[in-house]
């Protein structure tokens, strides 16, 4: 389902006019700090469709006659659209606030079509604006709202805001309100640190049954439990050096037998869940590379999230086992994730010891990937084929 971002027009995309607030002239177009860049990578890095709505007093009468607003409105539009910054509809309402219209914000009169649509999640979607109304609009949707103002204070309120703030509870106000800011910049980064690449895969055999959940763009964290200790800790090490938030859980497995099966399908369900939500691969750099030294042993790693599996592995061990693992599972391990993540992988290790060697593998297994998957502002897939 899409989600949209209903952004208020002035005081948020455009500087507000004291005392009148009408932008009745060219000369009174002032976009706010950033807006158009922080917005343009908005559009293309994210997946919202943009709402204009905005309460113009008055619009349409002698004070604020049609013929002057809508000609500097267009002027605006055309500009964001120069940009790439195009919205699928702008809703206007044109009453006084005494009039009490469901059409004015924070009323949703002219937004219910939205509210009955089955494409449009509308509990992820946000109100962004600088007014109180703007927040309340939030509320009455059903999404959150983020407010984005230079001092939100109490004394900086207009005589509406200051009305709707005294019938309000302080406590439900802050349960609307995602972010609180005066920078586009930090409107930007909270959408970015939104959870958007999440997924949970299970991969169940006679033999195992596999579950990971996985969130590209996280901390690091991890929760990890596959009955083999070692194992374990290297795929935390994964998931700290990529920065990928990873939870794998082994339900059932048959490590009465060996650690063969377990190991191979962790690698096989880590590679599904990867290559399912990656999607398209749009908007990231595709190619990740890395060298990574633990004391006496040195890993390099190139990888490729191309489409096309293969593992070049190029390292020895001198042990049979390290842990619980035998040491020809490390091969047999990403070699499952290169055939189920269509991904080209290339490991050179070298070193003298072995819990060294397949430490520092993981590690920089985990820097490339993160490199690989870094988001760009390309809305092209990443190569000259135009597929992967």
């Amino acid at each position: 389902m899409k989600k949209i971002l209903f952004i208020d027009r002035d005081g948020t995309i455009i500087q507000e006019t004291p005392p009148t607030y009408q932008i009745d002239s060219i000369e009174k177009i002032n976009f706010y700090p950033k807006v158009i860049f922080f917005l343009s990578k908005i559009v293309q890095e994210f997946d919202y469709d943009l709402v204009m709505i905005s309460n113009q007093d008055g619009l349409g009468t002698d004070q604020f006659p049609d013929n002057i607003f809508w000609p500097i409105h267009n002027h605006i539009l055309n500009i964001l659209k120069t940009e790439g910054i195009h919205f699928i509809s702008v809703h206007i309402d044109k009453t006084f606030p005494e009039e009490k219209s469901q059409n004015r914000k924070p009323g949703i009169g002219m937004l219910t079509n939205y509210l009955k649509s089955d494409y449009y999640n509308i509990s992820k979607s946000f109100v962004i604006g600088d007014r109180l109304t703007d927040v309340l609009l939030a509320k009455n949707l059903g999404c959150k709202s983020i407010w984005i103002k230079n001092n939100h204070h109490y004394k900086n309120f207009t005589k509406e805001e200051k009305n709707y703030y005294s019938s309000i509870d302080e406590k439900d106000l802050k349960k609307i309100i995602a972010l609180k800011t005066d920078t586009w910049k930090k409107v930007y980064e909270y959408l970015l640190s939104i959870p958007t690449k999440k997924s949970v895969h299970q991969r169940r055999t006679l033999e195992t049954n596999v579950k990971i959940s996985i969130f590209l763009y996280g901390k690091g964290r991890s929760h990890i439990k596959t009955g083999l200790g070692f194992f374990d800790h290297l795929l935390q090490q994964i998931a700290f050096h990529s920065s990928i938030d990873l939870n794998i859980q082994t339900i059932k497995g048959d490590l009465y037998v060996d650690d063969h099966h377990t190991i191979e399908d962790v690698g096989i369900t880590l590679g599904e869940i990867f290559y399912q939500v990656l999607e398209n691969k749009i908007g990231i750099e595709r190619y990740g590379f890395y060298s990574l030294p633990m004391d006496d042993s040195l890993a390099t790693i190139a990888l490729d999230l191309g489409g096309r599996s293969h593992l070049f592995w190029k390292t020895k061990f001198f042990r049979e086992k390290i842990g619980k693992i035998s040491t020809e599972m490390f091969f047999h391990f990403f070699k499952s994730f290169s055939v189920s993540a269509k991904c080209n992988l290339h490991i050179h290790a070298i070193g003298k010891n072995d819990h060294h060697k397949i430490e520092s593998i993981f590690k920089c297994f985990g820097r490339a990937m993160k490199m690989a998957i870094q988001k760009n502002s390309s809305t092209h897939i990443p190569s000259t084929k135009g597929i992967l």
